[in-house]
């Protein structure tokens, strides 16, 4: 959808706009009285949150690439239908299509009292001339983002497999299972949060939780009783918890918490020094100001969906003085 097909369906003045950059992304620009946003049409892709009276909740990288086809370091990429490299013997991008596509947006509206209002967008994506050449063409994604003093990000993923076009509420279950096939996808709100410095940060809500070590081998480990510390490189995903977490930016003298349903991974990560090094779209001081903490469904948590099924997974994120 261009711009002027944006601003005349859903333009909100003085609180939505849309525009396109010089390389032709096009991008969502939402300023109210509760909180400012940006979004990308290319991956439905939020790149900065920021409440009123707050400093920015969202990290992006000074050197992040925003041209067609390119992920976007930083902000909150939608990650499907699988985590990391692909893994079923097959090739495909790294974290799948998703954030690599372009999202269609199908409604905007506002909500709330005129001083603090909720802003209420919902992107969708149908399978697509990638996706299809990745052999993934009978699902429907539709991701709903309100943005306001909190930020509440819901991804519903369904799977139109055996439906044959029609609505999968005009047929039987019985008869969409017969001729469909499972839909099975990881998916991650892969949200890199902003924070005075990484060095600083601890987690709470993962105590007692089964986490793989990527930086130690694949090993799988037990988390410790009480808050998560950084000492350096970080790659974890957890398994089997629903927990809300929350995220103590010492320096920064804030809580960012992070509560879910509907997905029973979390994925904890940081590059370092190290790492980021070797990444062109970091500065090398680009991880000591953020956090990824990923509401998720990945590895021994990836989602089975039965034809005409869908499934939700939600992130509710708050700010709270430390």
């Amino acid at each position: 959808m261009e711009v002027a097909e944006l601003q005349d369906k859903f333009a909100i003045p003085g609180v939505l706009g849309f525009e396109k950059t010089p390389s032709g992304l096009v991008l969502a620009r939402v300023t109210t009285p509760s909180a400012e946003a940006t979004i990308y049409m290319q991956g439905a892709h939020l790149t900065h949150w920021k409440p009123a009276g707050q400093a920015p909740a969202i990290f992006l990288s000074a050197r992040a690439e925003f041209a067609p086809g390119k992920a976007i370091r930083g902000g909150v990429p939608v990650i499907f239908p699988w985590f990391g490299e692909r893994h079923d013997g097959k090739t495909g991008p790294m974290h799948g299509f998703a954030r690599l596509s372009e999202w269609d947006l199908a409604f905007a509206a506002m909500s709330g009292p005129d001083t603090d209002p909720d802003l209420h967008l919902a992107f969708t994506l149908a399978p697509n001339e990638l996706s299809q050449s990745l052999g993934f063409d009978h699902f429907r994604l539709s991701y709903r983002v309100t943005i306001g003093r909190k930020l509440a990000l819901e991804m519903m993923v369904a799977n139109d497999s055996g439906t044959g076009g029609t609505k999968p509420g005009s047929m039987r279950t019985e008869e969409i299972a017969a001729i469909g096939a499972p839909l099975v996808f990881e998916q991650a709100l892969h949200t890199y949060y902003a924070v005075a410095d990484a060095q600083r940060v601890s987690i709470a809500g993962l105590g007692g939780v089964t986490f793989l070590d990527k930086v130690d081998e694949m090993k799988r480990k037990v988390q410790p009783a009480g808050a998560l510390r950084f000492a350096g490189r970080i790659d974890r995903p957890y398994f089997d918890t629903t927990a809300t977490c929350v995220l103590h930016d010492e320096a920064g003298k804030r809580r960012i918490v992070v509560a879910k349903t509907g997905s029973n991974s979390t994925v904890v990560w940081n590059p370092w020094k190290e790492l980021t090094a070797t990444m062109p779209d970091m500065g090398p001081d680009a991880w000591l100001h953020m956090t990824c903490i990923e509401t998720a469904n990945v590895g021994e948590n990836a989602v089975t969906l039965p034809p005409g099924a869908t499934h939700t997974m939600r992130a509710d994120i708050s700010i709270e003085a430390a």
